[in-house]
C-alpha cells in the first residue's frame, strides 16, 4: 500500500511538473550587456510583456526584448507600438521596410539589417536598393512611390527637418496620416536600433556584418 502510494504521488509531481511546463512560453533571449532573461526569474510585469509579444504578430523575442524586459511597462507600451507600425501601417510593406532598412542604416545598427534585409526583400524591395541603401548611396532606379518615401526619409534624417516639396509629395501620395506613420515607423526603430547598439545585440553565429561605419 505504501509502494502505491509513492507511485501516486510520485506520478502526481510529474503531472503537474508537465503542466507546468506546458504553460511556461517556449523562447530564447539573447544579448551581450543585458543578461538574457529567462520566464522563472521574470516579474509578473515582465512576463506579461513576454505573453504579449508571443501572442501578437511577432511570435518571438528576437532584437530588443530583452533589454527592454528592464523596463517592463515601457517595453510592453513600446512593443505594441512596434507590432502596430510594422504590421499595420497604413503605408505599403514594402516601403515601410525601407523606411526601416534606412533608419537602421543611419545607426549602423548590424541587427536590425540583418533582420529586416530579408523581411524587405519578402516584401518585394529590390535586391539593388538594399545594396545602395548599405553602401550609403541613393538608390538608382527606385519606382516613384519609392522616391517619394526616400526623399522624405533621407532629408529628415540628415537634415532633422523635411523642406515643403518632399512633405507635400508624401501627403499627396500617402495623406496625413501616411506622413505620420512614416514618422512614426522611423521614430520606433530609432529606438530600437539605439537599444540594440548600447547592448551590442549579437548577430546569430556565422552572420558577418553587412553594415561599414557611415561617413
Amino acid at each position: 500500500m505504501h509502494r502505491v502510494l509513492v507511485w501516486a504521488g510520485a506520478i502526481a509531481v510529474l503531472g503537474m511538473a508537465n503542466v507546468l511546463a506546458a504553460d511556461t512560453p517556449q523562447f530564447v533571449l539573447r544579448g551581450d550587456r543585458f543578461k538574457p532573461l529567462t520566464y522563472d526569474e521574470m516579474t509578473p510585469e515582465q512576463r506579461t510583456m513576454v505573453d504579449h509579444i508571443l501572442s501578437g504578430p511577432r511570435g518571438s523575442l528576437n532584437g530588443p526584448f530583452n533589454v527592454l524586459l528592464r523596463s517592463p511597462e515601457v517595453g510592453d507600451l513600446a512593443q505594441a507600438l512596434g507590432a502596430h507600425m510594422r504590421f499595420k501601417s497604413s503605408i505599403p510593406h514594402k516601403l515601410n521596410e525601407l523606411a526601416i532598412l534606412m533608419t537602421g542604416r543611419f545607426w549602423n545598427a548590424q541587427y536590425e539589417w540583418y533582420a529586416h534585409h530579408r523581411i524587405a526583400l519578402e516584401a518585394g524591395l529590390r535586391p539593388a536598393i538594399i545594396a545602395d541603401l548599405a553602401a550609403g548611396r541613393r538608390p538608382a532606379d527606385m519606382d516613384r512611390d519609392e522616391e517619394i518615401v526616400y526623399d522624405f526619409c533621407h532629408e529628415l534624417l540628415e537634415t532633422r527637418q523635411v523642406g515643403d516639396a518632399h512633405f507635400k509629395a508624401a501627403v499627396d501620395r500617402f495623406g496625413e496620416r501616411g506622413v505620420v506613420d512614416l514618422v512614426a515607423v522611423m521614430g520606433y526603430y530609432h529606438l530600437v536600433s539605439m537599444l540594440l547598439n548600447v547592448d551590442r545585440y549579437p548577430l546569430p553565429a556565422g552572420v558577418e556584418p553587412e553594415l561599414r561605419p557611415r561617413e
